[in-house]
């Protein structure tokens, strides 16, 4: 599983942290850059998926850290911009850069459009977050460590598997017999009565959040977000 790696080049310190926020919730890694030669060195130095620039950075104007990448890299490119003439953007797009989008902006728009460039420039095998968060619930893919609220809990193996299949199928009603068939696996010959025990120590444990874990009466559970 590899890592996705973003870059966002903008002046405004607090467009970064919330680009860096939205981003950590989707389980990617971002850095930072403050001018347009500082994103040069970065993007030299690193390997991206992802490049997001505002316009009007410091030092090396956008149109020029583009130009610089696209002699060396066909990595998706997103442009973010207060204000931009037609002419401006059909350069932009002109030297290959692969999305625009005007602040203010929302960031969940952001993130989806960054989804998007990810499914079309990303081999499928690279596209697995590391990490599930739904509020303070985080489960790292990496590490198979779940952590409530920052802190990490004790999970037995099966109650993990059990907690990251349901967690990955979010709003779905999950039948005992298959979450028995996914999590335990085919060949298990114990009664549907184990899901109902795991999940009552799955609960235990990840309190406050134990009621993303519904049980759907007569059929199964479902993870409710």
């Amino acid at each position: 599983m590899n890592e996705i790696r973003i870059l966002v080049a903008d002046g405004e310190a607090e467009v970064r942290t919330l680009i860096k926020t939205h981003t950590a919730f989707e389980g990617y890694t971002c850095d930072e850059a403050t001018d347009g030669i500082a994103a040069i060195k970065l993007f030299r130095r690193n390997e991206y998926k992802v490049i997001i620039i505002d316009t009007h950075i410091a030092e090396l104007n956008a149109w020029n850290v583009c130009r610089q990448i696209r002699k060396n890299s066909d990595l998706p490119i997103i442009i973010i911009s207060k204000h931009c003439s037609e002419e401006d953007k059909l350069s932009f797009f002109d030297i290959g850069v692969d999305d625009f989008i005007l602040k203010p902006f929302s960031y969940k728009e952001l993130i989806a459009r960054v989804r998007v460039l990810l499914r079309h420039h990303t081999p499928k095998n690279d596209l697995t977050p590391r990490r599930i968060v739904f509020g303070g619930l985080c489960i790292d893919l990496f590490s198979r460590v779940v952590y409530i609220d920052g802190e990490n809990i004790v999970l037995t193996p099966k109650e993990y598997s059990l907690l990251l299949f349901l967690s990955q199928n979010p709003n779905k009603a999950m039948s005992r017999d298959t979450i028995l068939n996914q999590v335990w696996g085919e060949d298990f010959f114990g009664t549907d009565r184990t899901v109902d025990t795991h999940i009552k120590t799955l609960r235990e444990n990840i309190k406050p959040y134990h009621e993303f874990i519904a049980t759907v009466w007569g059929f199964g559970y479902i993870f409710r977000v």
